[in-house]
């Protein structure tokens, strides 16, 4: 199991954290939205696409790197079971 460390993010392109930006939330580069936001859009059932097309402008590959994020963090040391 990868341990995951607060830079780790930095392995994104499309991923930044801001202290001035959301509270220091990760977010999509450019954007107001959160990491957290992104992954309850998807759970409500929007596409990638769907995502960018409403609220970019960003690519859905920034969409899919929230999704390999949030699969590193659940596989990270850090999350308690």
């Amino acid at each position: 199991m990868k341990e995951w460390s607060p830079t780790s993010y930095q392995d994104y392109k499309w991923i930044v954290q801001d202290p001035d930006l959301l509270g220091g939330k990760l977010a999509v580069r450019d954007t107001r939205l959160s990491v957290s936001f992104v992954l309850a859009c998807l759970a409500e059932g929007m596409t990638a696409a769907e995502i960018a097309d409403t609220y970019g402008p960003f690519p859905p590959q920034a969409v899919v790197e929230v999704l390999r994020l949030a699969a590193e963090l659940v596989d990270s040391t850090h999350v308690a079971a």
